[in-house]
């Protein structure tokens, strides 16, 4: 595949039948931008990459289905999926997938790594037939020739025989989605604790304790995972170190009895990965960026969780032997057993002592923190 890094204005290429006044995009990341948006590209021409990323919902789903938000509906208007949409905010700052330290597999795209980088991602969707429903690259490149601004874009791009070669324009297509999901719009790195960093404001008391609790290397869990940079007050934290763990996650048998996938099935994570064939790694699952966390729940890769404060407690309940701790708040029944129950990260999950019920509200309140400022409103809703 061609690496595109051409401003599309002025290249004085051909085009193609059918686009002769069309005005090519003058950017890459515009063109994606338009691509993000385009219910064209699915198969009932309902859903686009925006529908599952919403802008205004820190790039996640916001609609309800019979499953609530736990997982999406797909373009067909029936199908349901059996993980949660991920935000695709900060989503650029994961490496490629890769095997790092102690043969650590970290980074990729999607709950398990599968797409490598984010124009791999992107295509995904597009021929995934509970979500967006398209069968072939081909049958996307047809729906990217309609559009006389994208064949222009196209032709710019790869040269006057772009609608000539569908698997060339879907991943150019691809390529400029990933380039929009690269621009600041989906990093701004605005959320209060960016601001308190940056000595702009000073936080709560409460907050303050949820920050010293989730940097301590003594009292909580947290940064184990959730921390990218060295420094505690480096400034654009992600807040994931972006390797792959399993926590016990308890399988979301409420989506699974309204969206077709047996109750006895086993999402295997990681090992579900193509690239992975190692049964250590099974039941494993990307650690997610804590940006936003505040506002992009249901949680973890099932949306089995519909509170935050409920998964602060789930961590707890390793470090806790008091039985209050061992009930989840949202069922008021013990925690259900986990999916995969043999490859724990019991090392990272016992790690630090109980929390009482101040520290565990100092946690959440910390997490409220990292929510990006044109979302700060979502945290009353």
């Amino acid at each position: 595949m061609k690496t595109v890094i051409l401003t599309l204005l002025g290249l004085g290429l051909a085009q193609p039948m059918g686009a002769e006044t069309a005005t090519p995009y003058d950017t890459l990341e515009a063109w994606g931008e338009a691509l993000f948006f385009d219910t064209n590209l699915s198969a009932n021409r309902t859903q686009a990459c925006a529908t599952c990323h919403s802008p205004d919902f820190a790039f996640t789903d916001p609609r309800e289905t019979a499953a609530g938000r736990a997982v999406s509906l797909g373009d067909d208007g029936v199908s349901l999926g059996d993980r949660n949409a991920p935000t695709a905010a900060y989503a650029r700052f994961s490496p490629p997938f890769q095997q790092g330290e102690n043969s650590q597999w970290k980074g990729g795209q999607f709950h398990d790594g599968r797409a490598g980088g984010l124009a791999d991602q992107a295509k995904g969707p597009p021929l995934n037939p509970i979500e967006m429903g398209m069968a072939t690259a081909a049958d996307v490149a047809a729906r990217l020739a309609e559009n006389p601004r994208y064949a222009a874009t196209l032709t710019a791009l790869t040269g006057a025989d772009a609608v000539a070669d569908p698997e060339e324009m879907f991943n150019v297509a691809a390529d400029a989605i990933a380039a929009f999901e690269a621009t600041p719009e989906f990093a701004p790195f605005s959320s209060k604790y960016d601001r308190f960093l940056r000595g702009e404001i000073k936080l709560s008391d409460q907050e303050e304790l949820g920050r010293v609790l989730f940097f301590s290397q003594q009292f909580t869990n947290c940064n184990i995972c959730h921390q990218l940079n060295a420094a505690p007050l480096a400034l654009e934290e992600t807040f994931s170190n972006y390797e792959y763990h399993n926590i016990g996650t308890p399988p979301n048998l409420a989506a699974r009895a309204l969206n077709g996938v047996a109750p006895g099935h086993i999402d295997h994570g990681l090992l579900d990965n193509p690239a992975i064939t190692d049964p250590a790694q099974d039941g494993k699952f990307k650690v997610p960026t804590l940006r936003n966390v505040a506002v992009t729940g249901p949680y973890m890769h099932n949306g089995v969780f519909a509170d935050l404060r409920t998964v602060v407690l789930f961590y707890n309940k390793y470090n806790s032997r008091r039985p209050a701790r061992q009930i989840n708040p949202e069922t008021g029944s013990t925690w259900a057993a986990p999916e995969v129950p043999g490859t724990l990260s019991l090392t990272e999950l016992e790690h630090g002592p109980p929390l009482d019920d101040a520290r565990i509200d100092a946690l959440v309140a910390f997490l409220e923190t990292l929510t990006d400022a044109r979302y700060e409103p979502l945290l009353t809703d």
